[in-house]
């Protein structure tokens, strides 16, 4: 079986590099989905609270025969529960969809500043306390820029263990991951194929043609080259195969500086800016 390297985080402890996310998969198919990959040999799944689909996340592991401790286990807090005691009773709810004692990895999923007086420092330390009591592993946050994080390190004791944000060859998000790397927070890359949009791009497809890979691996590949923490999203078997294999080829420097040429700022994302973002759900 393929051996999925490990990064280490700032806490000495430990997460794949390449996961399975479960991003808009219908909570009705996720438990097959999660027992697919988890027999293709995914150990590391990436769920959130609003994505409704933990249950079936937690499913797929008891059904596995896997024991908890083989499954990096992230959720998210969900938007509308940033105030301490909806975080805290979000969490308990978090482990109990999920059937477990503690999750390896927790997230602030948006920093909200329009939202809530702008105080996430609150929430950030309200995960403080799931991660001193041990049902969090680890802590982080997603969709955090660097003004953020400088004011979690001013206001508060952990440091983020990860941040999870936008990045893709269309999205370099180089400051954002400079910072982290200056930090020691390791960066995830969410929408890490730009939802499809870099598949057809001249220079990927030329890289892939030459690699005898998908414009997909091409572009994975990219990612765990430079360090960034991955999980792609599929419900098709082969894809969820295909997502896996990525490990038995390199891309050269020069096809590494190719594909970071492509960074377009600001102009090739495709979700929200983080410091506008204020969604919460009904």
């Amino acid at each position: 079986m393929t051996t999925v390297p490990d990064i280490a985080l700032n806490n000495g402890r430990t997460i794949p590099q390449l996961g399975f996310g479960v991003f808009q998969i219908d909570p009705a198919d996720t438990a097959d989905a999660v027992g697919q990959a988890f027999e293709i040999g995914y150990r590391h799944i990436d769920t959130a609270e609003m994505y409704g689909n933990e249950k079936g996340v937690g499913e797929a592991l008891r059904s596995s025969g896997l024991d908890r401790g083989e499954v990096f286990l992230t959720s998210k807090l969900n938007n509308g529960f940033h105030a301490p005691e909806d975080a805290r009773r979000a969490f308990d709810q978090t482990l109990a969809d999920l059937g477990v004692d503690y999750v390896d990895l927790f997230l602030i999923h948006w920093p909200l500043p329009t939202r809530y007086d702008g105080d996430f420092v609150s929430t950030w330390k309200t995960f403080e306390e799931f991660y001193h009591d041990g049902r969090a592993r680890s802590i982080g946050v997603s969709n955090f820029q660097p003004h953020h994080l400088r004011r979690l390190a001013q206001e508060s004791d952990v440091v983020p263990a990860v941040n999870q944000v936008e990045v893709h060859p269309y999205l370099d998000n180089a400051e954002v991951r400079a910072y982290g790397a200056e930090h020691g927070i390791a960066t995830e890359a969410w929408s890490p194929i730009a939802q499809g949009g870099v598949l057809h791009d001249p220079v990927i497809t030329r890289i892939a043609t030459a690699a005898g890979r998908t414009p997909a691996q091409v572009v994975l590949r990219w990612h765990i080259q430079r360090g960034d923490i991955i999980f792609p999203k599929s419900t098709t078997p082969s894809r969820i195969q295909e997502n896996f294999e990525l490990f038995d080829f390199e891309l050269t420097d020069a096809d590494l500086t190719s594909i970071t040429a492509l960074d377009q700022g600001e102009d090739g994302r495709t979700g929200p800016n983080p410091d506008a973002f204020d969604y919460i759900p009904d």
